[in-house]
């Protein structure tokens, strides 16, 4: 089922699971960790997954960085821009591939953790999970795409808050914020994000490609350039053999069956 010394990883059809999987360091990512979740994520962008469901082990999705580790380094800096490195490399995949990255919070998510959560497509959190930057508590900064993501999220004024004051959301909140895209009993978390996956699964996956592109595009191009993109991928689509069975499937009144 995995390969992987810090990761779960299993692949189900069209599915991807990943758990990190460091539970008595409550998931801390240290540099095995991000090494391996790039890697897992370069795995995952193929033709053959069509959904990531991203998750913890234990009772923390992810504390952030593991501070430990970082202290135990000859050269901290050095050893923590590699680790930011590679968790910006999982990061960067995980955005740009077809597949759809479900992130199923099941805890405390801090620093890294807060980071990579709202980085999925679709959140999902437990009602008993929560949300801290943490960073500045510790005298670090914002890491793992949190000064990107957040402003486009919640707005810049929201997201210095979340920075400089270290204030925790629960999930609740988080979802007020437009953080999250579900809030969900704890028990019913891993069973929510099987049936959301299920779901997302049936879908075309080259179309939900076009929408991720398109949404990290929108805040850098004008309006001309955005409209060009839309008109230059949406005929993409429609020449495309997932275009052809969606408008056919429409047509003749049956559920379409994408690749």
């Amino acid at each position: 089922m995995t390969d992987y010394e810090t990761l779960t990883f299993e692949q189900s059809g069209p599915i991807t699971r990943i758990a990190l999987n460091r539970p008595d360091a409550a998931n801390g990512m240290n540099g095995t960790m991000t090494r391996e979740l790039a890697d897992a994520a370069k795995r995952c962008d193929s033709p053959a997954t069509k959904v990531v469901v991203l998750t913890g082990t234990g009772r923390f999705f992810c504390a952030g960085g593991d501070l430990k580790d970082f202290a135990a380094a000859a050269d901290r800096g050095a050893h923590v821009k590699a680790v930011a490195d590679d968790l910006h490399r999982a990061i960067s995949t995980f955005a740009r591939m077809n597949a759809v990255l479900i992130t199923a919070v099941n805890g405390t998510a801090a620093g890294a953790g807060f980071s990579i959560a709202v980085t999925g497509d679709l959140v999902l959190a437990a009602e008993s999970a929560s949300f801290t930057m943490a960073y500045t508590r510790v005298g670090l900064s914002p890491d793992g795409s949190a000064s990107y993501f957040l402003p486009r999220l919640i707005g810049v004024t929201r997201t210095k808050e979340l920075m400089l004051t270290n204030r925790t959301l629960s999930a609740r909140e988080a979802a007020d914020w437009g953080l999250v895209t579900e809030v969900v009993p704890d028990d019913q978390l891993a069973a929510r994000a099987d049936a959301l996956a299920a779901q997302m699964a049936a879908t075309s996956s080259g179309s939900n490609g076009t929408v991720k592109a398109l949404m990290l595009s929108t805040f850098s191009a004008g309006l001309e350039e955005q409209m060009e993109f839309e008109g230059r991928f949406i005929a993409e689509r429609a020449n495309s053999a997932d275009g052809r069975e969606g408008v056919d499937a429409f047509l003749g009144k049956r559920k379409a069956e994408f690749a």
